[in-house]
């Protein structure tokens, strides 16, 4: 009898692998208060660290005291003054519905749904860039390269989502590793399937290579369940 693979233990929620982050900040714009307005002026009051996240904390303080936190993009800083609605202008850190942003922007921290809060394109250095504008719909460009057709009365920040050159530094030392992948709650250390021994993985049991193909069908048992689960393709690509 075998025992239960890392992916079963990971999908059962056990302490080891449960997500539990211990933010500061749940980021988001209340764009109920400025929606349908034609202009809000905000100001940002600080700037801070969010365990677990890499990008900044800005949080903007509107003129009728209520506040709010916002992922940071590149260039803002504390005493800056933050227009929000439809007539605001095209500069980093300001906050407008995707109607009214022109085509080529680098935008970010970018609504969903219309009211969600921001909810695409919020890691550090990353940003999103408007295609092209279709009535009430607009065509944007994500990180990813995947290109999604959104409502033009969701809102987005203007700039780049600061904190890009994080992952450019190296981590040296496995205990700094340890503490980065601990404040996301990753597994760390990550053993390769193929270096376990074949209790331990479907992969393991071999000194040289895979003896199988990495493709399993989405209904697998929970203990094979390992490699490209339902891949839409496999092989190489055709030039």
């Amino acid at each position: 009898m075998g025992k239960r693979i890392r992916a079963q233990r990971i999908g059962r929620g056990s302490p080891t692998f449960r997500a539990s982050l211990k933010r500061k900040y749940e980021v988001g714009y209340p764009s109920h208060l400025f929606m349908g307005k034609q202009l809000l002026i905000g100001l940002v009051k600080e700037l801070d660290h969010d365990p677990g996240r890499g990008a900044p904390v800005a949080e903007i303080a509107l003129e009728d005291g209520t506040t709010f936190p916002v992922v940071a993009v590149e260039g803002m800083h504390v005493g800056q003054l933050i227009e929000m609605g439809e007539n605001a202008s095209i500069k980093p850190g300001n906050i407008l519905p995707l109607a009214r942003i022109p085509e080529g922007t680098s935008i970010s921290m970018i609504e969903h749904k219309p009211g969600d809060g921001g909810k695409l394109v919020r890691a550090p250095g990353t940003y999103a860039t408007i295609t092209s504008q279709l009535g009430d719909r607009t065509i944007i460009s994500l990180p990813s390269k995947k290109v999604v057709e959104l409502s033009s009365k969701c809102f987005a920040m203007i700039g780049v989502v600061a904190g890009g050159g994080m992952r450019d530094k190296p981590f040296l030392k496995a205990g700094k590793k340890h503490h980065w992948m601990a404040a996301k709650h990753r597994p760390y250390p990550r053993v390769r399937g193929v270096a376990m021994a074949a209790v331990a993985h479907p992969f393991g049991g071999t000194r040289k290579k895979l003896g199988r193909p990495e493709t399993v069908s989405r209904n697998t048992p929970p203990g094979r369940k390992v490699g490209y689960i339902a891949a839409k393709r496999t092989g190489r690509k055709k030039k």
